[in-house]
């Protein structure tokens, strides 16, 4: 059984007995096993006895920082967290995903929205496991030969303009900060400062990829923090 069927472990990591209820009964509808820690030790300790298939966890944890939790937890592993936190400051949500978060929910959130974000994150994981050629309706990546295809149409693409769509594509779905994409794209020594790169580099993707590079399908910009891969499935 792969994580995107029913049954899919989720930890949820969070000190208040309303969010966990709420959690429990709309996931559990949604045909997901639910397990539940109320502190950063407690969750920290059933992921590593019992690695659920995601984890969302709250920032506001009584014993320690929901940063420090996810820390100690990427130390061993890369499953998918998402993040919950009452903080909707763009420097908040930059923090977290530069820490390790996969994608992230504002409190108050729609369970809608929160459903949504759990089953594209484990799509992504049963995806990047397998598939070294990934396919987002008309468009194709053969991540061996490094081809593009649009429509059956190959799509040239600057060895630099293809970095940056393997890695939005490889996470389809997460949230990549500016920092991020500058980094494994151009280098360690590249920041924020350099956003302009990035401005360029999706701009021209657009243009060859999108069929409206106004109104794009595929590379959607997260004001203010970096970039998410649709990948419209």
């Amino acid at each position: 059984m792969t994580a995107t069927d029913k049954g899919a472990r989720i930890l949820v990591i969070d000190d208040e007995p309303q969010i966990r209820k709420l959690l429990r009964v709309t996931l559990t509808a949604h045909h997901f096993d639910i397990e539940e820690a109320s502190t950063g030790e407690e969750g920290i300790a059933l992921a590593s006895m019992h690695p659920p298939d995601l984890i969302v966890l709250d920032l506001g944890l009584p014993d320690m920082p929901g940063l420090e939790v996810m820390r100690r937890i990427r130390e061993w592993t890369s499953l998918p967290i998402i993040v919950l936190t009452a903080k909707d400051r763009e420097e908040d949500k930059i923090v977290a995903l530069d820490s390790g978060a996969d994608d992230y929910v504002t409190k108050p959130f729609g369970m809608g929205e929160l459903v949504a974000r759990i089953r594209v994150s484990l799509r992504h994981v049963a995806k990047s496991v397998t598939e070294p050629i990934l396919r987002f309706g008309p468009l194709t990546i053969d991540l061996a030969r490094r081809l593009v295809e649009s429509k059956g149409q190959r799509v040239k693409l600057t060895p630099t303009e293809y970095d940056l769509l393997k890695i939005l594509a490889s996470n389809a779905g997460k949230v990549i900060t500016q920092r991020q994409l500058l980094q494994q794209v151009w280098g360690g020594h590249y920041t924020e400062t350099e956003a302009h790169y990035l401005r360029v580099y999706i701009g021209h993707l657009r243009k060859k990829l999108e069929e409206d590079s106004t109104r794009p399908r595929f590379i959607v910009t997260e004001p203010g923090i970096g970039y998410r891969f649709q990948s419209q499935d």
